[in-house]
């Protein structure tokens, strides 16, 4: 498998391909965007896109050789606060 010519600019997608990328839902890679948890993107002019390298990127910082390797949950967005969790006490 050869790699693309370096001389070609950056290959960026919108959030729907690189969801499909990335094989999760829009709306988990929106999630990230959010939290800050996801990959490094982009705004041009309004629309969020993504460097193909950068998905990788963050996609490789999810590798592991066991389910006992530390940050396991490294990827994964966090999820908001309950109602019931958000009351004071």
């Amino acid at each position: 498998m050869s790699s693309p010519p370096s001389n070609l600019p950056p290959r960026f997608l919108r959030t729907p391909e690189a969801a499909r990328f990335l094989s999760l839902s829009g709306r988990t890679l929106e999630k990230h965007r959010y939290f800050g948890t996801g990959p490094a993107y982009r705004k041009l002019g309004g629309r969020v896109v993504y460097a193909v390298e950068d998905l990788r990127v963050w996609a490789d910082r999810g590798t592991r050789y066991s389910t006992s390797d530390p940050g396991q949950d490294d990827l994964m967005p966090r999820r908001a606060p309950s109602a019931l969790e958000a009351q004071p006490r």
